[in-house]
């Protein structure tokens, strides 16, 4: 209250210095109580923000994942349809034997599969248990996507022959068996 209104109340009878006091009393009161909440507030809205930002952060963490997860699987899947749009089947009676990591496995196919194998023409690739043929360039579309698939994938070796070699008759067969 302004100083001309509290005499005014005062000189009119409406009000006693006892209940002025007690009102400017309160005033005080409120206004250093309001800056009291306005720092335990500040206190509250800080642990309130913390928390919404590391909320947000592990969403963030959670989405990264997702997609990477989904990502694996958009790769298996591309990876899954390049063999089996592209499998050769493997029948004969000839083994082809290889290595998937420590263990020797073996495919029986017949002599053009077999010589298409080790002149890098055809490559073995795992698809889930099952080993199967796919051409050599789609083993390499796979093996930009998922290396682990493919097991066997030989180089192609053009045969360099000197012109002096005493022996260029007589070729060694890849595919000599033992």
């Amino acid at each position: 209250m302004s100083n001309a209104f509290k005499e005014q109340l005062l000189k009119a009878g409406l009000a006693d210095p006892k209940k002025l006091k007690a009102a400017k009393k309160q005033q005080h009161q409120a206004r250093v109580q309001s800056g009291k909440n306005q720092k335990a507030v500040s206190e509250t809205t800080l642990l309130a923000e913390q928390r919404r930002q590391e909320q947000v952060a592990r969403d963030q963490a959670l989405n990264r994942e997702k997609q990477a997860q989904l990502h694996k699987k958009a790769i298996a899947a591309q990876v899954t349809q390049l063999i089996t749009q592209n499998t050769i089947k493997a029948s004969g009676d000839l083994a082809f034997n290889f290595t998937d990591g420590q263990v020797v496995k073996r495919l029986y196919v017949n002599n053009k599969l077999q010589s298409e194998l080790t002149r890098g023409l055809l490559a073995v690739v795992r698809q889930g248990n099952q080993y199967v043929l796919v051409p050599a360039s789609i083993a390499e579309k796979i093996a930009q996507r998922d290396a682990d698939c493919i097991v066997v994938l030989h180089s192609r070796q053009e045969q360099d022959v000197a012109a002096d070699d005493p022996y260029a008759a007589y070729q060694i067969p890849d595919d000599l068996m033992w």
